[in-house]
């Protein structure tokens, strides 16, 4: 009995940490794959969920930031969509390495060849982006989901700090902080540190993973040789305890 006890009460903690993290999954969104540091480059995913039990998600409109026009955004080949990238001429020319961008993509559309993104499943769309802002914390991305019934949904409203999230919040691409020895460095020394600090912190962090799996290796092998003993133990009991009934 306490042992189903226990995994009903299991079972119902999945539950419940499952249905606390639906709702803030439940819209379009934009993270990073990595990080987005300012002045940088980085590849970013819009993950699309299908929020309909009778429709499936066969469009998805994702309009650019104007305030920070992004001069390069090149979107990843995905299995069953077709692609749009709209382009539009910026009033103020930006340089980038050197070279003035008059265009930039004003909007990327992808459009289902099939079935879409049926019910209960989500899509990634990766897009690669740059040069990142250096003077914002954030990027704006409005986006339309179309459904196979024609319905659309606007994720358009720009969530406000210190307010309660909007019913469709519109996706958001938080900034990290500028990284060392990013795009604008010209001395070929401070390159060079910057890729040798690179390369060490590299093997710092390939090796931290290691030290951790070792030292959860070493507890687990701890915590499997304790419920042993207790079992055995426990069975010796028990079989004292039916020899002397």
């Amino acid at each position: 009995m306490k042992a189903s006890r226990i995994a009903a009460a299991g079972a119902l903690a999945g539950t419940a940490v499952l249905a606390l993290s639906v709702p803030a999954f439940a819209h379009v969104s934009v993270q990073p794959e990595g990080t987005a540091a300012k002045g940088g480059y980085a590849v970013v995913d819009f993950r699309v969920p299908n929020e309909r039990d009778n429709a499936s998600t066969t469009k998805l409109e994702v309009t650019f930031p104007t305030d920070h026009p992004l001069a390069s955004a090149m979107p990843e080949p995905v299995n069953g969509w077709d692609i749009k990238v709209t382009k539009s001429e910026l009033d103020k020319p930006i340089e980038m390495h050197g070279n003035k961008i008059t265009q930039v993509v004003s909007k990327i559309t992808w459009t289902a060849t099939g079935d879409g993104i049926k019910a209960g499943f989500f899509q990634k769309f990766p897009v690669a982006v740059g040069q990142l802002p250096e003077d914002a914390d954030e990027l704006v991305f409005k986006a339309i989901q179309t459904y196979s019934n024609k319905e659309v949904v606007r994720w358009i409203e720009v969530p406000q700090e210190g307010q309660e999230e909007p019913d469709n919040p519109a996706p958001v691409l938080e900034l990290s902080a500028a990284e060392d020895g990013h795009h604008g460095s010209s001395s070929s020394d401070q390159a060079s540190d910057s890729d040798d600090a690179e390369a060490a912190s590299a093997k710092t962090e390939a090796a931290e993973p290691t030290d951790s799996s070792d030292t959860t290796a070493r507890v687990l092998g701890v915590v499997g040789i304790v419920v042993g003993a207790l079992g055995v133990a426990y069975g010796v009991l028990a079989g004292r305890r039916r020899t002397d009934a």
